[in-house]
């Protein structure tokens, strides 16, 4: 049964249908290109002041075993 505010009773077979597709090689083209018309700006990491305990937990964990997040 279709919502009162639906305008066709059945819904289209490929919800995606409509959407526009990008492969990962075209984005990443674009927001290099993006970045580089703003200056290849410096993001700052997140400082981390504000973490759970199961966070900070996680991450020492994961130091640990040998990994880099």
């Amino acid at each position: 049964m279709a919502s009162r505010t639906s305008q066709t009773a059945d819904p289209p077979a490929d919800p995606d249908s409509d959407l526009r597709r990008v492969s990962h090689r075209t984005l990443a083209a674009r927001i290099d290109a993006r970045k580089a018309e703003i200056g290849n700006p410096a993001l700052p990491r997140n400082s981390g002041k504000r973490r759970t305990a199961s966070k900070k937990a996680l991450l020492k964990a994961i130091e640990a075993a040998g990994g880099k997040w």
